[in-house]
């Protein structure tokens, strides 16, 4: 497995929108292997495709909880409920962190590395990384849903209080 080269913000790949995946093969797998050892690397809980350079929808998640790893292929949003305003960062924004509100429950309808369509049901901070994710393969970056915008000094000192 590889790390790969993170896209930082402001290079304009981070604001296309991504195209389907309609070939599910061992060039996918692999890709969803390195994307997932580069999001552990940098210490993130979420990687999209354009983050590494590529404009299709392929995304990675790991909260460090039970649900593990999750790989999103073609993702869509089917039903959103609830609200909730929290902390968010982003592996291609280091250093800038603000408050963005989104949904709390999410139902989402993808496939997977073998193009098996499955869906899949979070909340809470799940259904934010999830969310966050599937921004990144329609363009938006969640700089452009902030509220409050935080720097890592401010954000050290809220941690400290």
């Amino acid at each position: 497995m590889a790390i790969l080269p993170l896209v930082l913000h402001p290079d304009e790949i981070l604001q296309q929108k991504c195209k389907k995946v309609t070939t599910f093969d061992l060039e996918l797998a692999t890709l969803l292997d390195n994307m997932y050892e580069t999001m552990i690397k940098h210490d993130g809980v979420g990687l999209a495709a354009p983050q590494i350079g590529i404009l299709e929808q392929i995304a990675v998640v790991d909260i460090g909880d039970e649900s593990g790893r999750i790989e999103l292929i073609n993702p869509e949003i089917i039903t959103k409920r609830g609200k909730q305003t929290d902390i968010e960062g982003c592996l291609s924004i280091p250093k800038l962190y603000g408050d963005v509100t989104r949904a709390y429950y999410v139902k989402v309808k993808a496939r997977n590395r073998q193009g098996k369509a499955f869906i899949l049901e979070a909340e809470d901070y799940l259904a934010r990384a999830i969310q966050h994710e599937i921004d990144h393969l329609h363009g938006i970056l969640f700089t452009t849903k902030v509220e409050k915008i935080y720097t890592l000094e401010e954000l050290e000192e809220l941690d400290v209080q």
